[in-house]
Order: C-alpha cells, then sequence, then structure tokens
C-alpha cells in the first residue's frame, strides 16, 4: 500500500479500467493525501491504515462520493484521505465501540457482486480511434491545436512504444503546461473515395487514426519533450500530438432484438473502412460507415450490420443482374456502437460478430 501522495500541487490521475467515473485531476486540501488503489486494497484496510481504524472506513467513503458502491474500488483509483481524523491507535479498536461491533467483520460470502457492466468504448479504445476529417488532415491539425513530432531521443530506433521521449514544435507560448496530455494522430489515408466512388470523382476526405498518449514533461517557449505513455499502435516521427478531453466510458446495450432475416430501416449506410485498413473486421475492431449526424446518427447508437445472402447459394451464377434477382435474405453479422460522428460519416466499435465483416456490408438501426 504505497502510492500516497502529501503535495497540495494537482495531482494528473492515470488513465485505467474502473467502473466508476473517478476524477482525472486532484488537488487535496492541505494536509490531505491522495491513495491510489492498489491491488487487493478495500475501504476496510484503507481505514485501518490510514485512520488506525478498519471501523472508520466510511470516512474516506465520504471524501470520495464519485465511488457509488464502497465495495467496490479499483487499482488506479485514486482516494482523498484525511489523516488529521484518525482517533483510534491501531490495537485500539476495541475501545472505539462497543463489544458487539468492534467484534464484526466483513461477511465476504454473503456479499453480492454486482454485475459489471460491459463497456462498449473505453479509452483503450479511444487512443487507437480511426476517424474520417472531411476538410483534410492539415485543416484538422490546425483547427484542433496539433503539433508536429518531429524528433525523439533514441536516434537508434525509428518505431516508439510506451516509455519513449518526443520532441513536437509546441510550448508555453502556445499555451502548454507540465502534465498536459494530448492523443498521438497520425494521416492514415490522404484523399479518401467511397468504395462505390470507382471512378473517383469525390473525396471523402482524409483517414486520420489515434495512436496513443503522451504526457509533456520539458517545457521551451516554442517545443516540449514528451513521454509515451501508452501506445497501441507504433508511433513515428511526423505524426501529430492532439489535446484532447479524457473521454468517458460508454456502457454497451446491446440489442436483444437481432437475427436472420435483418429488417432494414432507412436511410441505409454502408461499412467504408476498417481499421488500419485490413481487408476484414471482427469483433472489438473499429470501422467507419458512410453515414453520420445528417442522418441523425449520434454516439452511443447502437446499430446492426447485415449482408445479402441468396437463400439457395446452388442459384448463383456470377452473373450480377440475375443473382439479384435470385430470392435472398438480410443475415445478420453483428452488432454496432456509434463511438464518434462526423456530418457524413461515423466511427463505430464492433460489439459482436458471427464472421468476418467487409467493406461493403450493410448497416442499419
Amino acid at each position: 500500500m504505497q502510492s500516497s501522495k502529501t503535495t497540495a500541487e494537482p495531482i494528473k490521475v492515470a488513465a485505467h479500467s474502473s467502473r466508476w467515473d473517478y476524477p482525472k485531476e486532484i488537488t487535496p486540501p492541505a494536509g490531505f493525501k491522495v491513495h491510489i488503489v492498489q491491488k487487493g486494497d478495500t475501504l476496510w484496510d484503507l481505514g485501518n491504515t490510514y485512520l488506525g481504524n478498519p471501523f472508520s472506513w466510511p470516512q474516506i467513503w465520504e471524501l470520495n462520493k464519485w465511488v457509488k458502491d464502497p465495495h467496490w474500488i479499483y487499482p488506479g483509483d485514486p482516494l482523498i484521505v484525511d489523516a488529521s481524523r484518525s482517533a483510534v491507535a491501531p490495537g485500539k479498536e476495541g475501545d472505539a465501540a462497543p463489544y458487539e461491533v468492534s467484534t464484526l467483520r466483513p461477511d465476504l460470502r454473503s456479499r453480492p457482486k454486482p454485475t459489471l457492466d460491459e463497456y462498449g468504448f473505453s479509452f483503450q479504445d479511444f487512443i487507437q480511434l480511426p476517424f474520417i476529417t472531411p476538410k483534410g488532415a492539415d485543416d484538422y491539425f490546425k483547427k484542433s491545436g496539433g503539433f508536429l513530432i518531429h524528433g525523439h531521443q533514441d536516434r537508434t530506433r525509428g518505431i516508439l512504444s510506451d516509455g519513449d521521449m518526443v520532441y513536437f514544435n509546441g510550448g508555453t507560448n502556445q499555451g502548454l503546461k507540465a502534465g498536459d496530455r494530448l492523443v498521438v494522430t497520425k494521416v492514415l489515408k490522404k484523399g479518401f473515395f467511397h468504395p462505390d466512388d470507382t471512378t473517383h470523382r469525390t473525396k471523402i476526405g482524409d483517414v486520420l487514426q489515434q495512436q496513443g498518449v503522451v504526457r509533456v514533461v520539458t517545457l521551451y517557449p516554442d517545443s516540449s519533450v514528451a513521454v509515451i505513455e501508452h501506445a497501441l499502435d507504433g508511433i513515428y516521427e511526423g505524426a501529430y500530438a492532439v489535446p484532447f478531453t479524457e473521454p468517458a466510458n460508454i456502457v454497451a446495450n446491446l440489442r436483444k432484438d437481432v437475427g436472420s432475416p435483418v429488417p432494414l430501416q432507412e436511410p441505409l449506410a454502408k461499412i467504408i473502412f476498417l481499421r488500419e485498413d485490413r481487408p476484414v473486421a471482427a469483433a472489438g475492431d473499429m470501422v467507419i460507415i458512410d453515414q453520420g449526424t445528417n442522418q441523425g446518427f449520434k454516439v452511443g447508437d447502437i446499430l446492426v450490420t447485415a449482408r445479402r445472402r441468396p437463400i439457395d447459394s446452388a442459384t448463383i451464377t456470377g452473373d450480377p443482374v440475375k443473382d439479384a434477382a435470385q430470392p435472398s435474405t438480410n443475415y445478420f453479422l453483428g452488432q454496432l456502437m456509434v463511438v464518434r460522428t462526423e456530418a457524413a460519416t461515423a466511427t463505430c466499435r464492433i460489439l459482436r460478430s458471427k464472421e468476418e465483416i467487409f467493406v461493403g456490408d450493410i448497416v442499419t438501426r
């Protein structure tokens, strides 16, 4: 049970998996501590450690009411502790309560375990998110205040990952502060066309993809040094570090009304891009569809993807006109959740899939 801090300076909380919407930055009052929960910690134990009495655990809970159920705290959660309120020395717990109370212990066997929510979108997904910027990458980085990553510390390596130091062209003159976190974003595809636009007449925009998060450690007027905190893809020079707001976890409310044949609801969308431009996708992957806020899609929507399939495969001739006239069904492939929207496109995460998903598969409400 290390990880306690006594400074009154703002403390950045590292992103981690938690059931609760934990504070992302804490400035503890003078005399208070911030304890970062370790594996195996309970409020009962922390009450004994910090306040000298396990029965004092409600004093910790009342300072951290973002914890909705005191029985469940998670490694990485930040807890404010007021050590000055310790009233009972270790070993004197019996003096602080009647015998009937002082001998009580938590009954872990009878404590019901809650059903944990399934997150359809979390921080892990955010830092590998692909999306289309309709006005192009240059416009996006200019408007979002992106900084070019132009160098790194270890010149013997080209691919960078967790713990590596990078240099970029933004500093105190651009409003950056030590501890600021930025999301690394690369240009994946310039001048992207809809797959159905075989003549390449109209570009949809540029495809960008987020790769990881860096934290500023050293500042100069017009440049900075940052450490890569977390990267799920290799990071290269030439990517951009873009200011961002910590995303909220989104609970996946899976639909029960799914199965084949899939009833199609207009307007129908199509999958037009798979993360990293892969040939196939499956559960957990990200895809981009060709409709967005203009068609009423919003973050959190649960969609269904399907594929037209002939009822009798023996009737397939190879002739598109004849095959289109054959009896067919809209075969259920899986469920998607919208996690980012633009005017004419949206990024979705595949929650469930029965088989491989391809560019061109149908998406419906």
